[in-house]
């Protein structure tokens, strides 16, 4: 009987795992139209990597060598040679449907042409694969169920390949996107209705609009003007829609906004290089819109003035950003302490270079530019130092050093002022955008003036909004991953400088009364139910977009010239400068081009479920019972204590609560005050391993978090079928963390089948660098384990794992797999022979079995062999002299091996394996 007959799946007899890896380090870089760019979540898994594990584990194996080959080369396509960055060789794919394309380009018939022959085909395929797996479940769409389904990757890519996709999430921030990005795509497809009419009367948006779709052409006239703009019954997809009610939010909230991003304007000509004499900036006055009018400033010059290039005239230089650095007073000489990280404002590849100028004189504070930082002379060694001395701020790991007198403020120092309510904040320059690139000067008194916000105009802002200003409290200071309440910022309106807050006030306000005016006018706009639904879903999730890069968290990226958004990594810091981004402005974190990101998923999503059945989507606890059986469970849960997603979505809960509350949104979602955490009384809630939530007790957060992690399994084998498969992310490295989730699984009565380390991850990402988390994510497949599975004992159980593992090892080694992550990717298949028997006794000791934390610890011990047997060029297994080494001599030569005379990231040191027992 061959391998199909046992109603084996491809997964658990190959994969393409080079090309997986591959594809799903590609998509980190191009974005366009990906999922990442709707909302925020943290860990989301590359939809290279779920679509590939989806198609192995719901297609069956077909049982020859040549035709799993055949397969795996139609899922991942082929990987070739291809040349990178710096003329760098480097590896691609070619064919495959995992590859991701990003959007359309904008421009280029052979560009245009080259995206959709590759989209075509493509899609061509993706039929094919739906065809077969619904083919393999009798001719029915199978049932999936992701129980922690987060962002939505798993179950996204489930309707990508035409199954009934069942995702489920406790937090209801999760269960709110979920619908953003599976339900409404699919409950609205591809039909088509008129633009509003308040939009049609807008140029520039419908140049663009009638440049992107041929078939209206002929209303744009060679000068680019509408020759029909408001009765043209022009139809557009809901990607439109929310595009124009996008910049229906933008114009009201700019009315009473744009006095508070003033812009500036620079006298100069249009030719590089004429001569000219200069003049101080002039603020740019506002038309009734609130828009800068600029021609106002040049309505002196005439015509023929203003057409020849070289004559000067005013050029408006909108502003991108505001920078600001907390300050402190110094407890010695009671002066102004800047808490700046550092000096540096630009240092870009192309050479930009810009830095900030600190002096003290007479206990005063001067901020100054310095522009064209000279690069230093020497070394690399000494041109590092010049950097470093010219970027040294007044922040290090021990505190603020005060540049009047040289005293030191420890953190413990800055906690207490902060707590105390003394912690400041000062200006420090303006970003704004120049001819050819961002540019940097000094703050105008107007735009201090205008940073600042009454009680009485806040009281405004927020005057139509429920529940007012966000005053719900922020976790305590000991929860995972939370810094900043350790200095005073105890309520979620602390994140917020008072015009951020006034901001995001207003653009509340504007989000909801474009929900109301499109749910009151839906019969003008030819909208139903869902279309009103998705469009306020959309505005709500781009309201959640723009808080997210208006915090007093946010960076200025220096080396990128761009404003970095509050969740860098999955916590909450405290940051010393921060940068004030302009959401009104055509630049970088404004709130327009958060909703273009939005857009451009949707059209991405439209076309991913032309052919899915509608989706659940559950906001509900994983340890709770599900209600169906499913063909497949495939889920990446939570990791310990990887990562507070409550604590960080609250962040999001807070804006989503006013926004939707009393609108045709409100389901109910955000009706508590915050997302649920752990809940005592009922032993369930959110499953991750935070001591704060139970009292600081940390064995019993632990317990708490492994018992619930049980429970989930036992769900997921009360729900699976018969012959379904558990497929179970898992990207940590932690020894505890892979015995106690393993053991579970296997208590619940799986059995691992197959398991593949998929490279998910950039190395140079911010938790890689010092945390515990892996670059490569291991997918572990299990099945249910015969219910007449009889016990094991250890000898056999080891001398099978040893005899089936070296063949793994060497494809996984094959396919690029190092350092600690391979010591974990091998686990898995050596389970398969452990995971087999209900218990494993021990032969040499009657009554006792080997626990799974034994057993892990030969296999670790049999792979770091393998691995320094790699290392030293000798053949692994052979008795050689690799056996023989300790622990500490092992873990030199791997540490030598895969990082050189470097720093090893913290996490991975922790692999080093025990001895065996």
């Amino acid at each position: 009987m061959s391998d199909s007959q046992n109603n084996a799946r491809l997964i658990e007899t190959a994969f393409p795992l080079k090309q997986t890896s591959l594809d799903a380090v590609h998509e980190k870089n191009v974005r366009h139209g990906h999922l990442s760019t709707l909302h925020i979540w943290p860990a989301r898994r590359p939809l290279a990597a779920c679509r590939a594990a989806l198609l192995a584990t719901l297609l069956p194996d077909p049982g020859a060598a040549n035709a799993r080959a055949h397969l795996c080369e139609r899922i991942g396509g082929r990987v070739v040679e291809a040349t990178g960055q710096e003329q760098r060789a480097t590896q691609k794919t070619e064919g495959g449907v995992l590859h991701w394309q990003g959007t359309e380009p904008k421009s280029g018939k052979k560009a245009k042409e080259k995206y959709r022959n590759e989209a075509e085909l493509r899609e061509r395929e993706l039929r094919k694969f739906r065809d077969e797996i619904r083919a393999a479940y009798g001719g029915r769409a199978p049932r999936v169920l992701d129980p922690f389904s987060g962002g939505g990757a798993i179950p996204l890519e489930a309707m990508r390949l035409g199954c009934e996709a069942h995702a489920a999430d406790l937090n209801p921030v999760a269960a709110f996107v979920l619908g953003a990005t599976l339900k409404y795509p699919q409950a609205v497809g591809d039909k088509k209705l008129r633009l509003p009419n308040f939009i049609r009367s807008d140029t520039a948006f419908m140049k663009e609009f009638l440049e992107r779709h041929p078939q209206a052409q002929g209303a744009l006239s060679r000068q680019g003007r509408l020759l029909a703009p408001s009765d043209s019954p022009y139809l557009a997809d809901l990607a439109w829609h929310v595009r124009a009610w996008g910049q229906w939010v933008l114009r009201d909230a700019r009315k009473a906004l744009g006095g508070r991003y003033p812009t500036y304007a620079a006298y100069e000509p249009l030719e590089d290089n004429a001569p000219y004499e200069p003049q101080e900036m002039r603020l740019v006055p506002l038309t009734a819109d609130g828009s800068p009018d600029v021609d106002a400033l040049n309505k002196d010059f005439g015509e023929a003035y203003l057409k020849e290039k070289r004559n000067p005239r005013w050029i408006a230089r909108p502003t991108v950003a505001y920078l600001w650095a907390r300050t402190a007073t110094c407890k010695n000489c009671r002066n102004i302490i800047p808490l700046l990280k550092t000096k540096w404002l630009c240092k870009t590849k192309a050479g930009k270079r810009v830095a900030l100028k600190v002096e003290t004189k007479d206990g005063i504070i001067h901020m100054g530019l310095w522009n064209d930082v000279p690069i230093g002379k020497g070394t690399p060694a000494q041109k590092r130092a010049f950097d470093q001395e010219v970027g040294k701020g007044f922040m290090s790991g021990a505190g603020a050093t005060c540049p009047h007198c040289g005293n030191i403020m420890t953190m413990e120092d800055l906690r207490r002022e902060g707590k105390a309510g003394r912690l400041g904040v000062m200006p420090t320059a303006v970003v704004a955008e120049g001819r050819k690139s961002k540019e940097y000067r000094p703050y105008f008194i107007d735009e201090i003036n205008m940073a600042n916000v009454s009680s009485e105009e806040m009281q405004a802002a927020f005057k139509d909004v429920p529940f007012g200003v966000p005053e719900e409290p922020m976790p305590d200071e000991n929860a995972l991953g939370m810094r900043i309440p350790k200095y005073g910022f105890n309520r979620w309106r602390d994140l917020f400088s008072p015009r951020q807050l006034l901001a995001l006030g207003t653009l509340v306000g504007s989000v909801r009364k474009a929900i109301a005016e499109c749910d009151r006018e839906r019969g003008e706009f030819g909208y139903d139910e869902k279309w009103v639904e998705a469009i306020g879903t959309y505005l709500a999730v781009g309201m959640d977009r723009i808080a997210d890069r208006q915090s007093t968290i946010c960076r200025w990226d220096q080396g990128y010239a761009k404003l970095q958004g509050t969740f860098v990594r999955f916590a909450l810091p405290i940051t010393w400068d921060f940068c004030e981004g302009n959401p009104l402005s055509d630049s970088t974190g404004n709130f327009y081009s958060g909703m273009e990101w939005i857009a451009r998923y949707i059209e991405h999503a439209l076309a991913a479920f032309r052919s899915s059945p509608p989706p659940s989507i559950t906001q509900q606890s994983a340890t709770q019972p599900f209600g169906q059986t499913y063909d497949a469970v495939v889920t990446d849960p939570p990791y310990y204590d990887a990562i507070p997603y409550s604590d960080c979505m609250d962040f999001f809960y807070v804006w989503l609560k006013r926004v939707t509350h009393g609108t045709i949104l409100d389901k109910g979602l955000f009706a508590a005050p915050l997302a649920p955490k752990w809940n005592n009384d009922t032993q369930d809630g959110e499953l991750i391993d935070d001591a704060s939530r139970h009292g600081g007790d940390r064995s019993a957060s632990k317990k708490a978090y492994e018992d619930g992690m049980a429970q989930v399994f036992a769900r997921c084998h009360d729900s699976l079928a018969p012959d379904g498969r558990l497929v179970v992310v898992f990207a940590h490295k932690h020894p505890d963390a892979w015995e106690t989730l393993v053991s579970a699984m296997i208590r619940a009565g799986f059995t691992v089948t197959a398991s593949w380390p998929i490279q998910t991850e950039m190395g140079n990402r911010m938790r890689g660098l010092s945390s515990a988390a892996l670059s490569s994510s291991v997918w572990l497949v299990c099945g249910k384990r015969p219910p007449a599975a009889m016990p094991g004992w250890d000898n056999k159980v080891l001398a099978e794992m040893e005899k089936s593992i070296t063949e793994k090892l060497r494809a996984f080694w094959d396919a690029g797999i190092r350092g600690p992550d391979f010591v974990w990717a091998a686990t898995g298949p050596a389970l398969t022979a452990y995971s087999a028997h209900p218990v494993v006794k021990k032969a040499s000791s009657p009554g006792e079995s080997m626990s799974v934390t034994e057993f892990l610890g030969h296999v670790r011990r049999m792979v770091v062999n393998f691995v320094v047997g790699r290392v030293l060029k000798t053949d692994a297994g052979s008795g050689s002299d690799e056996q023989r080494m300790d622990d500490v001599t092992n873990y030199y030569l791997l540490h030598r091996n895969d990082f050189g005379l470097e720093e090893a990231p913290a996490g991975a040191c922790i692999f080093t394996p025990p001895p065996a027992a």
